[in-house]
């Protein structure tokens, strides 16, 4: 059986994951989709599609000797190295342009849509390992249904 134990390059997922959740709760009559839009103006978007959030956590974790605060146990540099890969795609897949919408119509552009594509999947992955590791309380969009 899968351990429940959240690997770190999954933090940025459950951030998402969770206020992608708290957007639909405040808004009841919004879709998945609504909400995940909704979440593309948020600053924790801003924060992530930057790669803010990932340069404090690494940062977070160099200062702590890449030890685990709540485990105690070394992070795998493996784990580094994924983090700052997840970083890059972060980036390059929720890239930042003003005015994502074309101007008469409500059509995103490809690089928005692109974006939304990506948190989609985002939420699904979160969904599937909460589903893996017998932790289907934790699930709450049911993206993957």
């Amino acid at each position: 059986m899968p351990s429940k134990e959240k690997p770190y390059v999954l933090f940025v997922a459950e951030l998402i994951y969770l206020e992608i959740c708290e957007i639909k709760k405040k808004n009841p009559d919004f879709s998945n989709i609504n909400a995940i839009e909704a979440f593309i103006d948020t600053k924790n978007y801003k924060k992530i599609s930057s790669g803010k959030f990932h340069e404090e956590l690494i940062k977070k974790l160099k200062k702590n000797n890449f030890v685990d605060q709540k485990t105690q146990k070394k992070i795998p540099e493996e784990t580094i190295k994924l983090l700052h890969i997840q970083q890059d795609i972060m980036i390059k897949q929720l890239i930042q342009f003003p005015n994502l919408y074309y101007a008469k119509s409500h059509y995103p552009l490809e690089i928005s849509q692109r974006a939304f594509n990506h948190l989609w999947r985002i939420c699904e992955s979160y969904e599937l390992w909460c589903k893996e590791t017998k932790q289907q309380k934790l699930i709450t969009l049911k993206i993957i249904d």
